[in-house]
């Protein structure tokens, strides 16, 4: 399933993509009650399996209806992120082996960490703000990791069964507040810097995480093309190192890294960091495109 959230007057409201058009959950089971059918995103996160089945079982009901009034046009919606509270929003660094070789840098031992803050989700379609004490922004195009059970030293070989699925994500950064201090945080956690969706698509639809095309365009010419095999440590590599060290949650998102291409990796002199008005599009295989405008921060008094 292809799961998004929209904005509407009385908050966020979960849909579902078909062929039909995006199934309104919320008004589809005011039409046609159904028991243990989840209503919104955060009850997808934390439902037993067996209420993700029922509502595939559901939505196939709703398909073979013909009630057009409990489904809507995509590009009619204002969505929102398809993750909208994520517990923690975990940062990986350094996972490309073809960003490596770029920088001439060696292989961690560990999956390098950092944090963004839950201030910095955004949907597809939102602006994100290039804040007014930095000049040099960049683009990260990743691959998301979305958990779905509570997970505490899982195995690699069990780890990719605690995932609910996937989605796109761009961790912008700013460099120029990133090596404040060596943690990167300062320049990660900026308000509007992970923006995530347009979907989560869950584990079954997506397959093998590690083994889908990765793109990044800016205003429409490409900038990053790669392929998450690339990555040094794979999805069921990172879940598993992760839960080594704390709980993983329903809801907690892991930002898998970045492959070539990115602004930093540009001789000094060519670098040209995202300004306003440059749109900005993430697209990965099975995933969608995630489509954002940046826009330029006025400064506090």
């Amino acid at each position: 399933m292809k799961l998004l959230t929209f904005r509407t007057v009385e908050g966020l409201r979960l849909g579902i993509k078909t062929d039909k058009g995006i199934l309104d959950v919320s008004q589809a089971l005011t039409l046609f009650p159904t028991r243990d059918i989840p209503q919104t995103i955060d009850e997808v996160l934390q439902a037993e399996d067996n209420s993700i089945y029922l509502l595939q079982q559901f939505v196939r009901k709703m398909e073979q209806s013909n009630n057009s009034e409990i489904f809507l046009k995509e590009d009619s919606l204002n969505l929102g992120p398809c993750v909208p509270n994520p517990g923690k929003v975990i940062g990986v660094g350094l996972n490309y082996y073809g960003y490596l070789e770029k920088v001439n840098m060696s292989k961690p031992d560990f999956p390098h960490l950092f944090n963004k803050f839950s201030s910095a989700v955004r949907a597809s379609g939102d602006p994100i703000l290039i804040p007014s004490n930095s000049t040099e922004v960049d683009y990260e195009a990743e691959l998301v990791i979305v958990i779905g059970k509570k997970a505490r030293h899982v195995s690699k070989e069990e780890a990719l069964d605690y995932v609910i699925g996937y989605c796109n994500t761009n961790d912008f950064s700013a460099r120029d507040l990133q090596y404040m201090t060596t943690s990167w945080v300062p320049g990660k956690c900026c308000d509007s810097f992970c923006p995530i969706g347009p979907y989560l698509v869950t584990s079954d639809e997506v397959g093998d995480p590690n083994n889908l095309t990765l793109k990044a365009y800016i205003n429409g010419e490409i900038r990053q093309n790669a392929n998450t095999n690339d990555m040094i440590f794979n999805c069921a590599e990172l879940v598993s190192s992760l839960s080594e060290l704390f709980t993983l949650e329903p809801g907690d998102i892991i930002l898998t890294g970045t492959p070539d291409g990115i602004v930093m990796t540009y001789p000094e002199e060519e670098r040209e960091w995202l300004k306003e008005g440059d749109e900005i599009v993430v697209e990965i295989e099975k995933l969608g495109r995630l489509y954002n405008v940046m826009k330029q921060e006025e400064p506090q008094r």
